[in-house]
């Protein structure tokens, strides 16, 4: 059991490299969110136009953020030793939202680099422990010295009202600190007080013991990550776009300039002085000179040249299909890059047959796919943590061997599905993997199930008919008749009627 003084050193640890994290992550949050401050430009054009174009984003971050999230679905758990999937664990997967907030903690993998998930016994109701999504600006995880799955510690730090909240998870016990917000306007008389206040205290908990025991044995938080390296920190999926987002910005802020500005021919007057006015005193005498406004003649399309070498000559207008051409190649980078379909990007269709539509989703597909399984650890541990929050030991050692059941992630028409079910029950696919196949939930498999046979209990014809044409069995064939040892006597009377 820690002692208090080591858990506080624990959480200022923890804590030191969670705000190490934050930076990117809340880089990565706010590209999302298309808020991009405008990069590459140099400090003439950022002078004169970075504050016309401060609120601009042609944000495509989110969408290749998006696309994978909307295909990651997640239908069931299935024990290790078990024909279907199990029924109270996914009943507490959807009491606890998870159906929506699994959505939430997908995008804040793939844009963060890593998710959490947090799972503790609910007293009020021991059947239905509380399982939440955490974001990875809050949550952190500690392994092991030479594990990346054995989880030492877990921190999880927030903020709300005026104080700061720490709870550090322990395999055994679990402890709880708080302090009060730090001052925004320090000054040097503040200086001890802003040092007493960033100090950590155990939180009042009344009749709750602090720290209190952890009954399931293991840190009952789990970490998600994205795209997990072997020494390093796992990758986010926009980390690689930021940088082309800030040129595509860029290009599209000088293709605004150049349509204000040169978008039309201009007509330029060379070798003629400016027109003048003369300035006249009280008197009504000459006492200097000003120049005429020049916008008055281009709103009266009047203008009065002098001088003998006075001419006109024309600017012709700039060519701005050369900005779109440019953001369309550096689109069609991010596309490459990221595995995500150019049709996501350029929303360009032209008659796409069945085949190259599928084919152009594969990258995405193949990206899904890899977070199927690098998540689907995740989840399986979250399981097990569930099982143990219920008290059932049996059961969690089972699910800790078990899968992740997830939806399709190909993208597929219902003649395209129903077609290769089809041919998949030809070759003896049980029906309820086929509709596990189909995207329905383990709860919904269940009630079709049981529509099916009452369907056929009510049509008696039908089980008949089923059961002949081998769907319980191979249909019945005909008797062959009794050999009676005679065969040469049969031959003798072939030979005859012959």
């Amino acid at each position: 059991m820690a002692t208090e003084a080591q858990a506080l050193q624990l959480v200022s640890l923890l804590e030191n490299e969670l705000i190490r994290r934050r930076g990117p992550i809340d880089r990565h949050n706010d590209y999302y969110r298309g808020k991009h401050p405008l990069r590459f430009a140099s400090e003439e054009f950022a002078k004169f136009h970075g504050q016309r174009y401060r609120d601009f984003s042609d944000n495509w971050v989110q969408v290749v953020a998006d696309s994978p999230v909307e295909r990651l679905t997640v239908t069931g758990f299935v024990a290790d030793g078990e024909m279907s999937a199990d029924k109270d664990l996914w009943k507490v997967w959807q009491v606890n939202g998870l159906d929506a907030d699994s959505q939430l903690g997908f995008l804040g993998a793939v844009t963060g680099g890593r998710c959490f998930v947090l799972v503790w016994g609910d007293p009020d109701d021991p059947d239905m422990p509380c399982v939440t999504f955490e974001d990875a600006s809050q949550c952190i995880v500690v392994y092991e010295p030479g594990s990346r799955r054995l989880r030492k510690a877990a921190l999880k730090r927030w903020q709300d009202g005026n104080a700061d909240f720490a709870t550090l998870y322990l395999k055994n016990e679990v402890w709880k600190f708080s302090r009060p917000l730090a001052r925004q306007d320090k000054s040097p008389q503040m200086a001890d007080v802003d040092e007493e206040i960033k100090r950590w205290t155990p939180r009042e908990m009344g009749a709750e013991p602090n720290p209190q025991p952890n009954p399931m044995g293991v840190v009952p938080m789990v970490e998600l990550p994205n795209k997990p390296m072997l020494v390093e920190d796992p990758i986010s999926d926009v980390a690689g776009v930021v940088a082309m987002q800030d040129a595509i910005n860029l290009i599209w802020a000088q293709l605004f300039t150049a349509s204000d500005a040169a978008s039309f021919p201009q007509r330029v007057i060379m070798g003629a002085e400016r027109p003048m006015l003369p300035k006249l005193n009280s008197a009504g005498e000459i006492i200097g000179k000003t120049p005429v406004d020049l916008d008055k003649f281009q709103v009266d399309r009047v203008a009065w040249i002098t001088g003998k070498d006075a001419r006109i000559a024309e600017w012709s207008a700039a060519n701005l299909t050369m900005y779109t051409g440019i953001i369309e190649v550096a689109v069609g980078h991010l596309a490459a890059q990221t595995r995500t379909p150019q049709h996501y990007l350029i929303g360009k269709m032209a008659n796409l047959a069945e085949g190259a539509l599928l084919a152009a989703e594969t990258g995405l597909v193949k990206r899904c796919d890899e977070k199927t399984l690098w998540y689907g650890q995740g989840l399986r541990e979250v399981a097990r943590l569930i099982a143990l929050a219920k008290g059932e030991d049996a059961k969690a050692a089972a699910l800790r061997s078990g899968r992740v059941l997830w939806a399709e992630t190909e993208s597929r028409s219902h003649a395209q599905m129903a077609d290769a079910l089809l041919k998949l029950k030809q070759l003896g696919f049980p029906f309820e993997w086929l509709a596990l196949r189909y995207g329905l939930t383990p709860t919904e498999v269940a009630d079709v199930v049981a529509m099916r046979e009452r369907e056929m209990e009510m049509d008696p014809v039908s089980e008949i008919t089923r059961q002949l044409t081998g769907s319980a069995g191979p249909a019945p064939q005909p008797t062959p008749e009794p050999d009676d040892g005679d065969e040469d006597e049969d031959e003798a009377d072939d030979g005859a009627a012959e």
